[in-house]
């Protein structure tokens, strides 16, 4: 049996956390000091817009700080029972932060039919230069986002986070310039209502992502089917069975397989073949294969009739 892992992917893995570490935390910084200016100007304006715009910077920022948690603790090596480490830490916050999005978007989906039915009056000049900086901060936090490493679960959640916030923005300001040039008050929580749309939609996305590897699902674009007949294809193997593909970590796939290869082959020379053949075609580097040659003779038994 063999376990294999390319050592330089730990050490790159570690400098890109890092960086995603200070991408977030700038992020964070962002969220926090707009969100309390929304608090602040969405009462007095009486806009569910901003309101909503502010309750997501405040998921936004428990999102992040989530994020930076997980991601320090997926940069802790394995240890004791834990023999992956903690890097499943990312894909809990993930799942926490497609939570809260949901909750989030159904919370403003009641507010914005109530508020649609009897629509409050709303400070529209107000909320349409908030909608402004808001938008400003939002692209800010988005941009530090891209920085750091989407293809991380985690920072994806993060990322779409602020995606969210910055349509809020972007909402708020056309919601608030039809309230000024035509006095149509249900603009606001129509604005509302087409945030929490897109609320939903990024939240199943997370859920899902998430989902599939608490499921243990083979990764997305990594076909099991495909995989078996490539390593079948190579040369000396003969049967491939207990085949299990999964992914420990965004970013992160593993496999793990029975190789029975011919009685007089190199299993060592096949076994270092089918993991070359894996990390080129597939970009799979943790691989743990099971290499056994074939008996040499079968047991065949003979059977007679009864008399």
């Amino acid at each position: 049996m063999s376990g294999h892992d390319h050592g330089h992917a730990g050490h790159s893995h570690g400098v890109s956390a890092q960086a995603d570490t200070r991408m977030l935390a700038l992020a964070l910084a962002i969220n926090l000091a707009f969100m309390l200016v929304e608090v602040v100007v969405g009462i007095v304006a009486n806009s569910l817009t901003l309101l909503t715009d502010a309750a997501h910077m405040l998921t936004d920022a428990g999102a992040i700080g989530l994020a930076l948690v997980a991601a320090r603790l997926a940069q802790r090596s394995p240890s004791g029972s834990m023999t992956f480490g903690l890097k499943r830490g990312e894909i809990l916050s993930a799942q926490v932060n497609g939570i809260t999005m949901l909750l989030l978007a159904v919370w403003v989906i009641y507010e914005g039919v109530r508020r649609l039915i009897d629509p409050p009056d709303v400070e529209a000049s107000l909320v349409l230069w908030v909608g402004v900086g808001g938008l400003a901060a939002n692209l800010g936090a988005a941009w530090a986002l891209v920085k750091a490493n989407r293809s991380s679960l985690n920072v994806e959640g993060a990322f779409q986070h602020n995606l969210i916030d910055a349509l809020g923005s972007i909402a708020a300001i056309v919601a608030a310039g039809i309230i000024l040039a035509t006095g149509f008050e249900r603009a606001d929580p129509i604005a509302s209502l087409v945030i929490a749309a897109i609320m939903l939609h990024s939240a199943w996305g997370l859920l899902k992502a998430s989902g599939r590897i608490f499921l243990e699902a083979a990764p997305e674009g990594l076909d099991v089917e495909e995989i078996g007949e490539a390593m079948i294809g190579v040369g000396g193997v003969v049967e491939v069975h207990d085949l299990h593909v999964w992914e420990v970590t965004s970013g992160f796939p593993a496999l793990a397989a029975h190789v029975l290869v011919g009685a007089g082959d190199d299993c060592h020379g096949i076994r270092l073949e089918l993991e070359r053949m894996l990390h080129g075609r597939f970009a799979i580097d943790h691989t743990t294969l099971q290499v056994e040659h074939l008996p040499e003779r079968l047991l065949q038994v003979e059977t007679r009739p009864i008399g």
